[in-house]
């Protein structure tokens, strides 16, 4: 489960930005969008969807990239070599940032514990770490770590079990500490390293590729479930029907260039392909194939969403979506929406956050005002904030979309009348 998190000095974002997915005293809809959390010390108000408006360019698909970013220092950087570089990509508009640490900061909730761990880089070295914990009324220091100009200062909480010297002396400049200690056994570490691994799960503009749904609907179960979710939403269908074969090297075209055949062998060595064909009935109620291909984009694109999207509800994962309205109809990404605003459809309390231009679901009938952000830019800098941060009408229906599109709470590109 997604807390809070926090972004600083990556790309368009300056300064620091958050998103805090955590609900305000709003009683509406309490009962479908948001959910608790309950542990024998702590608890909290969580809400299972947000929504992030704001002008093209100006930082939305920053936030996300920025929460991939921290996922791929995570999951890799123990396996990176010394003089690998980190993926640094800092706000560059101003002398003061442009060669200053970028930060990421995530809490989160996995095994029935809150933590809250982050850390800062630069371009070629891991600047600060630290990791706390919450499974009783007071919060644990697991650890910390501090470049100070010459060496790393240390301090490993009590609460930290295992070989933490090894881990300490095995931690590469570039590389995390929690990352390292994972890949060395740390039983106590692993469930948070894990979270970001397989729990969260991020789609930029193109959506998720089809191999995961194709992969799904090799299974009949998961594919009778993906089969009902096209047909809730009036994509034809009879069946689908999957085909594998093993990658074989051979079938690259002969005149590649070699290092990109090297590349691609490397990667696909001893991977399945899925090739995805749907049924259908002609007018004699014979089956009729067709390969995925010969879609529309939007059926395409549904299609690559609902492998992830049933698996995340089965499982209670966090999915970031960049662009959810792309090449999809207003009533089939408010249907998307609604799955996870439905505890029947998600009792594992999985959360969506996206970012859309579609404002046709902008409406108190979907949303709580603490589920709608935006992202604006002030000159060159990308500034986020909630809709809860207006004030709400005393009396009466507020039109959210109306208000948002005539510019009541900012975050709408300036168009010029000029030629």
């Amino acid at each position: 489960m997604l807390v809070k998190f926090t972004i600083k000095n990556f790309a368009s974002i300056r300064s620091a930005q958050t998103l805090d997915m955590r609900a305000e005293a709003y009683t509406d809809m309490a009962d479908s969008n948001l959910f608790e959390w309950k542990a024998e010390f702590d608890s909290q108000r969580l809400l299972n969807t947000a929504a992030i408006y704001g002008a093209n360019a100006s930082g939305k698909s920053n936030m996300i990239s920025g929460l991939s970013t921290m996922m791929t220092i995570i999951t890799k950087s123990a396996q990176w070599q010394v003089d690998e570089h980190l993926p640094y990509n800092p706000y560059r508009l101003s002398a003061e940032t442009k060669n200053a640490e970028t930060e990421f900061e995530l809490e989160l909730i996995c095994n029935n514990i809150r933590y809250l761990y982050g850390f800062s880089y630069i371009e070629n070295r891991i600047v600060t770490e630290w990791l706390f914990a919450f499974p009783k009324k007071k919060p644990q220091k697991w650890f910390l770590r501090a470049w100070d100009g010459e060496q790393y200062q240390w301090d490993l909480g009590r609460n930290l079990t295992g070989e933490k010297q090894t881990w300490v002396n095995s931690t590469k400049k570039n590389s995390l500490f929690l990352s390292t200690a994972v890949q060395l056994n740390s039983e106590q570490l692993k469930p948070i390293f894990e979270w970001f691994n397989s729990e969260l799960a991020i789609a930029g503009i193109h959506g998720w590729g089809v191999g995961f749904s194709a992969y799904q609907c090799d299974k009949l179960d998961e594919k009778n479930h993906i089969l009902k979710l096209l047909r809730d939403v009036d994509i034809s269908i009879e069946d689908i029907l999957i085909e594998k074969e093993e990658f074989d090297e051979n079938n690259l075209p002969s005149d590649m260039p070699k290092e990109l055949k090297k590349t691609i062998i490397e990667k696909m060595k001893g991977e399945t392909l899925f090739s995805t064909k749907f049924l259908r009935l002609d007018d004699d109620g014979k089956t009729v194939e067709f390969d995925l291909n010969e879609e529309s984009d939007g059926t395409q694109r549904f299609f690559s969403f609902a492998g992830p999207w049933l698996d995340a509800l089965a499982c209670g994962n966090v999915l970031f979506v960049d662009e959810l309205n792309s090449n999809l109809h207003p009533l089939l990404v408010k249907h998307m929406v609604k799955l996870f605003q439905n505890p029947k459809n998600n009792p594992n309390n999985a959360q969506l956050v996206f970012t859309t231009h579609e404002t046709s679901i902008l409406n108190q009938d979907v949303f709580r005002r603490d589920q709608i952000w935006f992202m604006q830019k002030d000159g060159n800098q990308s500034e986020f904030y909630s809709l809860s941060n207006f004030n709400k009408p005393r009396k009466g229906y507020e039109n959210l979309e109306e208000r948002y599109l005539s510019g009541s709470y900012g975050a709408l590109p300036f168009i010029s009348l000029g030629i």
